[in-house]
This record gives C-alpha cells, sequence and structure tokens, in this order.
C-alpha cells in the first residue's frame, strides 16, 4: 500500500523506500512532491475546478496551449486537451477525418499503423494498436485497421540488417498504401521512440525520413504518438524533434504534460488543419473534462517545471550516463540482451540465451520475476512481454528527470544485483 512519494521516491506504509524506476508507466516525469505542481493546483481549486467549454474558455487552458504549442515548434500551433492517451488517440484520429472531409477527401479513412504498437485501450485506439492477442480479445468488437511491420534493429528476420529491414519496413509501409488504394488511406500513426509494444525502440534515422516522404507523396497525414516519448523525456520536447526533417502533421501527448499529477493529454496539430474543421463547423468531438481548468493548471505548471528546473537537458544528459552504466551491467550479465531507447526512455531487453537472443519459457516468469526482485530490493520496474513474447520481453528503465547521476548509478546497480539474483534462480 503507497503512502506517499518524494522526488524519485515511493514509500509505502510499512516504510519502505522504492526508487520510481520507471516512473509509474513512464508517466511522473517530474518526480513526486513537487511544491510548486501542488500549488498551482490548490490556487486552481480555489478559484474554479471545473467549467464547462460549452459556455466558457479558461485561462489555464490558454496558458498550457501557449506553453506547449511554443516548445513544440512550427505546425503544432494548436492544442485540444484530453485526459490521457487513449483519449488523445481517439481525438486525433476524429481530428485528421474531419480535416480530410474539408479537403474533399472523404474516401480517405484508413488508418495505417505498426505491428507490433500501443495507442491506447478505447476501442478506436486498440483497432490502430498491433498487438495480435488483443486483436483476438477485442477485435470482433472493433474495426481493425490495416498494420505494417515496425522496424526492430535488435531481433530481426533472416537475412536482414538493421538497415535493411529499416528500408524494408519503409517500402512496405508504401506497398501498403498502393494496395490499400491511396485515396483511401487517411493517416499513419507511429511511435518515434517505441513505448511498452517495442521496448523503447529507436528505428534508424533514414526510416523516419523515408516515412515522411511516402506519407507527403501520398497525401497521407502522419502522426506521431508520443505519449510517452513527449514532454522532454527523450532530450527533446518532442522525440520528433531528434529528426527535424521528418516532422509530422499531427502529435499526441499524455504521461508526462500531467507527469502523474492529473490525468492529461493533448492533441497538437497545425493552425491550417485546426482553422479548416473551425470553418467547416467545429470539432464534431469532445470530452466533459477536456480542456478543463484544474487539469490545465496542473498540466501548466508541470511543463513549466520541467522548463525551469532544466528538466530537458538533464533527460539528454542522464540518459547517456544510464546507457553507459547498463553496457556495464551488460558486460556481466547472461541475461542482458538488448539495450535501447533515447535519453531517459529506455530499455532492456531480457533473453534465456545472447547468442540465439532466445527468450525464456513462459512458464519461466522471466520479467515477472525480475520485476519482483527488484521490489524486494527497492527498485520498481515497468515490464512488457508483447504478444506473449512473440516479440521479446523488456523492462523499461525511465525515471523521473530530475534523477541525479549518482541516483543513476543506483538505479544501475540494483539492475545489476537483480539480474544477477535472477540468474542465479534460473541457472
Amino acid at each position: 500500500m503507497v503512502e506517499r512519494g518524494e522526488g524519485i521516491y515511493l514509500f509505502d506504509t510499512e516504510g519502505r523506500r522504492y526508487i520510481d524506476a520507471s516512473s509509474g508507466p513512464i508517466a511522473a516525469n517530474i518526480g513526486h512532491g513537487n511544491a510548486r505542481v501542488i500549488d498551482a493546483s490548490d490556487r486552481q481549486m480555489r478559484k474554479v475546478a471545473y467549467a464547462s467549454r460549452a459556455f466558457f474558455e479558461n485561462e489555464s487552458n490558454s496558458q498550457l496551449a501557449d506553453i506547449v504549442t511554443e516548445l513544440a515548434g512550427p505546425g503544432l500551433e494548436r492544442a485540444f486537451f484530453v485526459s490521457g492517451g487513449s483519449e488523445a488517440t481517439e481525438s486525433a484520429m476524429k481530428l485528421v477525418r474531419q480535416y480530410a472531409l474539408t479537403q474533399g477527401q472523404g474516401s480517405r479513412w484508413k488508418v495505417l499503423s505498426r505491428s507490433p504498437s500501443y495507442h491506447g485501450g478505447t476501442l478506436g485506439a486498440l483497432a490502430i494498436s498491433g498487438d495480435p492477442v488483443s486483436e483476438a480479445t477485442f477485435g470482433p468488437m472493433a474495426r481493425i485497421m490495416p498494420k505494417v511491420p515496425t522496424p526492430f534493429t535488435y531481433r530481426l528476420p533472416e537475412g536482414h540488417s538493421p538497415q535493411s529491414y529499416a528500408e524494408h519496413c519503409a517500402a512496405e509501409l508504401e506497398a501498403t498504401i498502393l494496395r490499400e488504394g491511396p485515396d483511401t488511406v487517411l493517416a499513419f500513426f507511429l511511435e518515434p521512440v517505441g513505448g511498452l509494444a517495442t521496448g523503447a525502440l529507436v528505428a534508424l534515422d533514414a526510416y523516419y525520413r523515408r516515412v515522411r516522404e511516402i506519407c507527403t507523396r501520398h497525401g497521407v497525414l502522419l502522426v506521431f504518438d508520443e505519449v510517452m516519448s513527449g514532454a522532454g523525456r527523450t532530450g527533446k520536447f518532442l522525440s520528433a524533434h531528434h529528426w527535424p526533417d521528418a516532422m509530422p502533421d499531427v502529435v499526441t501527448l499524455a504521461k508526462g504534460i500531467g507527469a502523474g499529477y492529473t490525468p492529461l493529454g493533448a492533441v497538437l496539430a497545425s493552425r491550417e488543419m485546426v482553422d479548416a474543421v473551425s470553418r467547416a463547423g467545429g470539432f464534431m468531438h469532445g470530452y466533459t473534462y477536456a480542456s478543463n481548468p484544474l487539469s490545465c493548471a496542473v498540466g501548466h505548471a508541470v511543463v513549466q517545471e520541467t522548463v525551469a528546473q532544466g528538466l530537458i537537458p538533464n533527460a539528454e544528459a542522464m540518459g547517456a550516463r544510464l546507457r553507459e552504466r547498463l553496457i556495464d551491467v551488460q558486460k556481466n550479465s547472461r541475461v542482458l540482451g538488448d539495450i535501447r531507447g533515447k535519453g531517459l526512455l529506455m530499455a532492456i531487453e531480457i533473453v534465456a540465451d545472447r547468442d540465439t537472443k532466445a527468450i525464456f519459457p513462459a512458464e519461466t516468469r522471466a520479467i515477472d520475476r525480475i520485476v519482483e526482485l527488484a521490489m524486494a530490493r527497492g527498485l520498481l520496474l515497468y515490464s512488457r512481454r508483447t504478444a506473449k513474447g512473440q516479440f521479446g520481453e523488456w523492462l523499461m528503465i525511465a525515471p523521473p528527470l530530475i534523477v541525479t547521476a549518482d541516483q543513476i548509478d543506483t538505479i544501475a546497480g540494483l539492475i545489476g544485483e537483480t539480474l544477477s539474483a535472477f540468474e542465479e534462480q534460473v541457472r
């Protein structure tokens, strides 16, 4: 039972302290107990916690929109705030569809995405998420959209290098657009730095440029799902900023912009796109808590703290240190197969054999046991065995952006101890 949080730590009711080494599900970007955010919440609560968008605009919404769109940069001048990542995905899908109608492109409705991928838990988001297990369970209730392969860099099909497979995956995107009919394809959603579905996957730089070129050539809108990778986590406000020649048309955010202090997500789009939808009668979409004053005030304080404390450059510097320390751990581990990610969005892939990259049998419960062993040592890690291990299994290493060098070293040391303990169990 959790009792309180402070900085990168959580404390249970028995007094035990845990390092929140994955920021929960990669959400607690600025750590726990931030006084300025708490004060901002209190001030807004005392003024007005809720007022419907049907009657009022509110200052907190405007302030949050201004700071987020300024940080996002040209081409992303408008923001719509919701309660989380799944709502952001649904909102982005509806926005691009309505925009297509304003352009006389009513035949465009298909939303392509990658397999594996994850874009949310609602049925619309599930329809564009690449997870065969979820599709088997919930597919009859949704309209599953076409998928293209994800450009893995570690677990590759036979005969491929990372370069050739990235090229293959980009070529498959174009082939799928042509096969489905370019005049029917509306958008392509991708996670520029992977979340739980791919374990912090970062594709080769050329892949992003090629995807941007393909989407532009066929009039397909490119949407970056930055629910995990945005808000400074990768060392840029948007991970899209790592590839300035491949900027998306739309971005979704969540997690880090609320940092666990409030449920919050966002859709960012261009002035031109939003103005076109507005002129056509307005955005035919909304939620009760969309752009509510309290959540926007909290989000504004979170983003202000992210900038004022220099947490974005800290994410870049501490991410580099984390990678170095994890490489040191890997040298002494039989089960740490791959280290990947960008900034403080990192993952380690667990394997039974580093040479063959074979994973542990399901009955071993490898990552579950590693999580348990880590928790016993005061370390909290977020894990995933995607599609029952079809794509591998990994642990996310993504501490709050306030993490220090000494804390990075402690986290890496505890990961090393945890993996050693697991190796002893399965020896």
